[in-house]
């Protein structure tokens, strides 16, 4: 990654330790149940953390029973995050990286509270921080994210108790979430601006609030460009074999009050040769030194159609998603997922039960075919032409704690 750049001017923190707490509960069985509600604004948010150092969880809304069921799981321990992160409980390229961030912690409070000093824990964050950077392996912000949770943790585990070393760290992970928010809103700024001020805009999968730590990406230029007063009629591709869009971003605009209409990824290329697009906006897991960019599956087809029909092609995405050491999307890993997703989707078998299935989550758009690429620090037109590297140099994270 390129060197950081400190962006917001804030009080020096140098100075401060965390208070740890002279009595930390024991987590487990013994821990205080954690009342889980729904959201007091209305608005559904993905990832959560609720509670202190101590008696803290991650609640993560299970987004695998909406629209239908709003529920949530309280997580505690490693192995339930990471098998919801594979499980989709939880997903999103964003949310994935700040759940993970949350999940370092978790794991080694139990380890803090029986430890004599700090080194203790450099054996359990390597198992935590391998096991979930493996648990999704195209999107690059749970790597980003754990990364930056690792230097925290190496800055600090000479000068820190163990339980000191937690709560710092607990206040890195804090920090990852509210940044992300903030990125999200700068976008949603940036993105508004290039959409029609009236007409069809199409997006694909989701890219709300349920997969960031704020109002989303594309679907939060979306939601923005709306409450600006720009009269724009969303169509939501249902995303298969998943349905994201379906499930996910059809409920995200209704309750947000945006005009959607909900289409089979088929009708694309129906609607586009009916003047019916004026736009197409997406998010992305993994954006390449060169402008490439990988998102999900059926991605890159909506933006041959777009190029054909002469459609503007936007991506927009914050800087964690960049991954500037690899040089073209030919190197980004696909994630390949289970065949009964396509055999059996929402559990109901649609195909013989052992007919052979291809699943990759995701696939790469080549930078030739995306008009803009929109961030938090502003947007890049024509991503083939370079300025990628320039634009993405730096950091916007606050200073390091």
């Amino acid at each position: 990654m390129p060197a950081r750049k400190k962006k917001f001017s804030r009080p020096s923190t140098k100075a401060r330790r965390p208070a740890a707490r002279s009595a930390v509960k024991p987590r487990g069985k013994q821990a205080k149940p954690l009342a889980v509600t729904g959201p007091a604004d209305g608005i559904l948010r993905g990832v959560e953390w609720r509670g202190g150092l101590d008696d803290g969880a991650l609640i993560l809304l299970d987004q695998t029973r909406l629209p239908t069921v709003i529920g949530y799981q309280a997580i505690r321990a490693l192995e339930p995050l990471r098998q919801a992160i594979i499980d989709l409980v939880v997903r999103g390229a964003p949310a994935i990286g700040i759940a993970g961030a949350y999940g370092l912690v978790l794991h080694l409070v139990p380890f803090a509270l029986k430890a004599k000093n700090s080194s203790t824990l450099e054996k359990p964050f390597a198992v935590a921080f391998e096991r979930l950077v493996t648990s999704r392996p195209t999107a690059v912000n749970l790597k980003w994210a754990l990364e930056r949770m690792r230097d925290c943790f190496q800055r600090h585990l000479s000068d820190l108790t163990a339980l000191e070393l937690c709560a710092r760290l607990l206040m890195e992970a804090k920090r990852i979430h509210r940044e992300d928010a903030e990125l999200c809103a700068r976008i949603a700024e940036n993105g508004a601006r290039l959409l029609p001020k009236s007409g069809g805009v199409l997006t694909h999968c989701n890219t709300g609030a349920l997969a960031t730590g704020g109002v989303g990406t594309a679907l939060g230029c979306i939601v923005q460009a709306h409450r600006d007063g720009r009269q724009i009629q969303v169509f939501a591709d249902e995303t298969r074999p998943l349905l994201q869009g379906a499930r996910l971003t059809a409920l995200e605009l209704q309750r947000a009050k945006v005009p959607v209409t909900l289409i089979c990824d088929s009708m694309a290329a129906h609607l586009m040769q009916r003047g019916k697009i004026q736009a197409v906006i997406v998010g992305a897991d993994r954006i390449t030194a060169n402008g490439d960019a990988a998102n999900k599956i059926g991605t890159y087809g909506l933006a041959v159609l777009a190029k054909h029909h002469g459609i503007p092609f936007y991506v927009a995405a914050p800087y964690s998603t960049f991954d500037l050491s690899l040089k073209d999307g030919m190197l980004i890993e696909i994630e390949e997922r289970k065949a009964d997703e396509v055999r059996r989707p929402q559990g109901t078998q649609f195909s013989p039960a052992d007919v052979p299935v291809a699943n990759p989550a995701f696939d790469v758009t080549p930078a030739a075919l995306i008009t803009t690429i929109i961030t938090e620090r502003g947007v890049i037109h024509k991503p083939e032409k370079g300025g990628v590297a320039k634009l993405m140099a730096g950091n916007y994270s606050e200073p390091a704690i």
